[in-house]
This record gives structure tokens, C-alpha cells and sequence, in this order.
């Protein structure tokens, strides 16, 4: 494995030092809050960037995944694992519905595709250099899509699932040739999902000490407690305004309101309605949630290897017995959008034809008793992995109770609802949430091909309609993808009640956050402190 040696500073040798101390303010989890003083997190002298002061500390604290977390992103499920990986490694680019191509690139130029769909070069930006020095390379580029494709995760596995990375090869000294399985066309929108990222070629295991091409160098990791960074200088493009970031794991979302309302942090990461309800006369800080289409789908699956569930009447009934205007309502304080069970709301294609599903616990309770399925008992396993998934899965086992269901709620703690996948995927009511992607790329990531995720739904007859919407453009590619996503709303295993905002804060001087937005996740490298 490339590495390269990094001294211990003073300034590291007290983020060490001060972590266990502080982990008695907020309990479990936040022990790195003392890491950084208020004096530490000042900005530092030096020419205004535009976006604000130069230099300066920028703290944030994110749910993690307590003792799990881990420095291998290509099996670290949780929010913090990926935003700590994206101030670490540079990405081969992000959504964007406003660009030309529908993406932002990171390291590369551009991606080309063929007449034919068959094939896409992948032009690399000369400029990109690692921490040790050493420029980007295709191999590089190559190597790091080939462990994304021999990831367990579902948003890794997509690469693989649609590009044969046997046959791909490097192309001269700045591209990569990537041959598809079958001819698609919106290859850019699965590459540049923001969550392929570049490793060294010949990386293994990520430490401390591996050579990185993102905004930041990696100086501490402590899982459970957080990761400081210090700004790469030889980042390609704009570099960061920031000289540092910290990263906290706080999983208790009133301990991250508490953080950044004492000024321990300066931004905080999905917050609950209640709790962003406290903050509107506080001048100190300020709401800022994501917006349309960045929003985070919460839904219920249905296991369709468990009976009833694989009975469509049962499903149907699952599906009518939520009412979804309640739980925008009671759960959200109105600060979110009814969903039709369905993903990628706001992306371009959204099948925005289908009827809006009702709540009718009458006739779910009728579909029940002609399924054979009337007082059957159910457990829903939930966490608290973003605010609002536990009571939401609350809200609606009441719901199922009153269509005539015997359903109750197992909470798991944070971070372990995902944290081992196959068992996950061998429960039989699971809640879960969908970060924002657009719905083919969607279906092929989580569905498609009896996955794992897809829990028992295995239709080949929706994969070759989805399939051919994708080899298409235009009318043509709407009409086919909209007939398979109808196929899913009729038949489908998921109930997708509500769409939210993740409702970040922050505090009065931070700005630039949002120009670096990954799905629902925010990222730094625009980040400044004035």
C-alpha cells in the first residue's frame, strides 16, 4: 500500500489529548468537542477569498456510527463515513440537474460516450496531485473503481453492475476506457453520484497515512469520537478556504443542537424538526436544509421472502394503511413532502403521472381479510439514523394497528441498523431511507436483478423495462422508464410515506457549505469562516 509518514504536531498531540476529557460534555460519541477552543476556531490572518476569511477551524458534528466507523469507505454505511472520505479523497464528480451533462466533475474533465452507449472515456484533469506528491493516473482512477465494484454496499456495486471493469483498461497518460454490460445512457449520473472516490493504485487499507487528492489531509481519526484534517495545499482547483476541519460524531441530535448553540461547533448535521423549531430567534445560528431534489426519502420495506408479503394484496394493504399527511404534519411540523412510494422526487425522471396514493385503512383492512392476512402480527425494526425514522416508524405501526395489523416497533441504536447489510436484508419489516439519486440509476442500485436490498422483489420483466429507458433519450426513454416505475407502485414491496430536508444548521459566519453538496450530505471544500 502507498503511504507516507506524518509527524505528530503539537496542535494534533492536544486534539489527542483533550478527546476523552471532553467526551463527559454530551455523553457517548462526542468526544472530540473540546479538541478545538473558541481561540483555535477564529480565522487566521490572510486575503479575503470571496466566500469569506481565509484560514480558520471549521468544526462539524454528524450522527456516526459509534465504534464501527470505520476508514474504508467502501464499507463505512454511515453519513459521517462518507462526508470524513469526501474531505479526504477527490471524487470523480457530483449530481447536478443544472450542468450541461447533469454533473460536476471532480478529477476528471469530462466523460465521452460513445454513438453506441457501449463505452465511456473517462478524460482525467492533469492537475490533481496526492499528498505525497505524486500526480492522478488512470491506473489510479481504475484501481479505485474496481474496489467500488467489489464493494458490499449497494451504492458501490452500481459501477459493477453496469460497466464490465474486467475489459476496462487505462487509455495514454490521462484517460480510462470503461466498456458498459449493455448499452445505457445515463452512465455520467452513476459515475458522478459523488461517492466514487480515488485512491492511490494499489491501496488496500486505508490509515492516517495514505496518500490522498481531496481538500483536506487526514491528521487524526478516533472512531466513535471524530477526524481533523488540515488543508492540502496542492489541491487541484480551488483550494479550501478553511486551514482545518473537524469532524465530531455526536449521535444524539438535541447534543448536536447544544454543541453548535454553546459554540463547541459551527455547523450541525440533520437535525430534528423540534429540535430546528428552537432555533428561529436565535441570531447566532441559522437553518439550512436541502433542497428539492435533495431530499431524503424514509420508507418501509416489505420482506417478499416472508409470507404475507408475498402476497400483492397484503402490500397494497401496507401501502393504505399510512397516512402520510399525518406524519408531514405531526412528525415534521409540516417541513416535508408527502411521498407516493416511489424515489428520486425532483429528479428528471421522476414519474410524476401516477396517481397520488390515499390513506385507506378501510380497504387495506379489506385487502387483508381477502389475503387471509386480518390480525396478523408484524415487527418493524427501526433506528434512529436519521431524525424522524423512529417516530415516523411509530406513527405508522398505529396506523397498521388501526387497518387491523398487530405491529410493533424494534429500535435498534444508532448506527446498527445497516451496520450488518445481510441480516438487514433477512428481516421482514425493515424501515430504511433513500438518499437522493435519480429513480433508473435508483432501481438499478437497490432492485434490479433480485439484489439483496431489494428484499424478495426479483422482476425481470421491470429490470428490462428499466434497461431499455436508459439505452434510450428523450419521450422515449420517459414512457418506458415511467411504465416500470408504475410496475413498482402497483406491485412493489416499499412504502414511501414522506420525503425531508435534512434540516442543517449552522452557525452566523459559516458560508459555502451548500456549494459543495453531496445528495443529502454537505461537504467543505468551499467552506469559510468570517
Amino acid at each position: 500500500m502507498s503511504s507516507f509518514s506524518l509527524p505528530a504536531s503539537p496542535g494534533r498531540r492536544r486534539f489527542l489529548a483533550t478527546g476523552a476529557g471532553a467526551a463527559l460534555a454530551l455523553g457517548g460519541g462526542a468526544g472530540l468537542l473540546s479538541a478545538c477552543s473558541s481561540e483555535d476556531a477564529k480565522p487566521a490572518g490572510g486575503a479575503d477569498s470571496g466566500k469569506g476569511r481565509s484560514g480558520g477551524t471549521l468544526r462539524a458534528a454528524f450522527v456516526g456510527g459509534g465504534a464501527s466507523e470505520t476508514l474504508d469507505f467502501f464499507r463505512g454505511p454511515t453519513a459521517l463515513d462518507m462526508v470524513r472520505a469526501r474531505a479526504w479523497h477527490g471524487t470523480l464528480g457530483n449530481l447536478d440537474p443544472r450542468a450541461g451533462d447533469g454533473v460536476r466533475y471532480g478529477v476528471l474533465q469530462g466523460i465521452d460516450i460513445s454513438a453506441d452507449l457501449g463505452t465511456y472515456t473517462l478524460r482525467l484533469r492533469e492537475d490533481v496531485r496526492f499528498t505525497d506528491g505524486s500526480r492522478l493516473t488512470p491506473a489510479d482512477v481504475l484501481h479505485s473503481l474496481r474496489l467500488a465494484g467489489a464493494s458490499t454496499l449497494p451504492a458501490f456495486k452500481l459501477v459493477a453492475l453496469n460497466f464490465d471493469l474486467k475489459r476496462a483498461s487505462t487509455h495514454g497518460a490521462h484517460a480510462v476506457r470503461l466498456p458498459t454490460l449493455r448499452p445505457i445512457a445515463d452512465g455520467r449520473l452513476i459515475l458522478c453520484q459523488g461517492n466514487f472516490l480515488v485512491v492511490k493504485d494499489g491501496t488496500r487499507r486505508s490509515t492516517e497515512r495514505t496518500p490522498s487528492c481531496g481538500p483536506f489531509r487526514l491528521t487524526e481519526f478516533v472512531p466513535g469520537q471524530g477526524a481533523a484534517f488540515r488543508r492540502h495545499d496542492d489541491y487541484y482547483g480551488e483550494g479550501p478556504s478553511l486551514d482545518g476541519l473537524e469532524l465530531r460524531s455526536i449521535a444524539d441530535d438535541q447534543a448536536r443542537l447544544n454543541a453548535l448553540t454553546s459554540g463547541q461547533v459551527d455547523f450541525a448535521h440533520d437535525l430534528s424538526p423540534v429540535a430546528a423549531r428552537t432555533l428561529g430567534k436565535d441570531d447566532r445560528v441559522r437553518l439550512a436544509p436541502s433542497k428539492s431534489p435533495y431530499l431524503v426519502a424514509l420508507s418501509f420495506r416489505m420482506n417478499m421472502r416472508s409470507k404475507p408479503f408475498d402476497d400483492a394484496r397484503v402490500r397494497e394493504a401496507f401501502k393504505l394503511a399510512v397516512d402520510r399527511e399525518a406524519l408531514v404534519r405531526t412528525v415534521f411540523h409540516g417541513q416535508a413532502t408527502v411521498g407516493n412510494d416511489l424515489p428520486s422526487l425532483g429528479f428528471p425522471d421522476y414519474a410524476r403521472d401516477l396517481p397520488q396514493r390515499a390513506h385507506d385503512p378501510a380497504r387495506a383492512r379489506r385487502l387483508l381479510q381477502q389475503a387471509g392476512a386480518d390480525g396478523m402480527e408484524i415487527r418493524l425494526t427501526t433506528g434512529p439514523e436519521t431524525p424522524g425514522m423512529v417516530e415516523a416508524a411509530t406513527l405508522y405501526v398505529e396506523d397498521l394497528r388501526a387497518a387491523g395489523v398487530r405491529a410493533s416497533v424494534r429500535e435498534l441504536p444508532a448506527g446498527q441498523l445497516f451496520a450488518d447489510f445481510a441480516a438487514y436484508s433477512r428481516l421482514p419489516f425493515v424501515a430504511a431511507y433513500q438518499v437522493p439519486v435519480p429513480a433508473l440509476p435508483t432501481y438499478q442500485m437497490n432492485t434490479a436483478g433480485g439484489s439483496p436490498s431489494a428484499l424478495g422483489w426479483n422482476r425481470p420483466d421491470v429490470d428490462a423495462l428499466v434497461a431499455r429507458a436508459r439505452a434510450s433519450t428523450g419521450a422515449k426513454a420517459t414512457r418506458t422508464g415511467g411504465k416500470a416505475q408504475r410496475k413498482l407502485w402497483e406491485e412493489g414491496n416499499t412504502v414511501l410515506p414522506v420525503f425531508k430536508p435534512y434540516l442543517n444548521a449552522q452557525a452566523a459566519g459559516v458560508s459555502g457549505i451548500a456549494d459543495d453538496l453531496f445528495e443529502q450530505f454537505p461537504g467543505f471544500s468551499h467552506a469559510a469562516l468570517r
